[in-house]
């Protein structure tokens, strides 16, 4: 059985997903620390299963920039040709420049900058 805050949360990561432009991707942990204290990479996983045609699921990658997709029937390079037709490429280990393609919303980069003022890898 779903409790309320279950389905809430999955809405929440799902609203997330479904604001990242084409062409650009975000990582699970990154949804993990917008969502805030207590979500981890690996709960977003489990609701990105549970998408619906809606939710551009094929967007969220790992922090390496990769496909992760084991386990699930699917082939397993659906992922990433869904984002290499977006414009993505991928290097010879399957993973995605991050500082290339990362998407980063405009109120975590605010966030970002006001915690922080040292350079990251993936500011912009």
């Amino acid at each position: 059985m779903t409790s309320k805050s279950d389905n809430d949360y999955q809405e929440r990561v799902f609203r997330i997903v479904r604001s990242i432009p084409r062409g650009r991707v975000m990582t699970y942990g990154q949804i993990a620390e917008i969502l805030g204290e207590g979500y981890t990479p690996r709960t977003v996983g489990f609701v990105m299963h549970a998408s619906d045609d809606q939710t551009p699921w094929h967007r969220v990658v790992n922090a390496q920039g990769g496909c992760s997709t084991r386990g699930i029937v699917l082939p397993l390079d659906k992922q990433q040709r869904m984002l290499e037709a977006e414009g993505i490429d991928f290097n010879d280990r399957g993973r995605c420049a991050l500082q290339a393609y990362l998407w980063i919303p405009k109120d975590q980069a605010n966030r970002r900058k006001s915690q922080s003022k040292e350079a990251t890898l993936f500011s912009k």
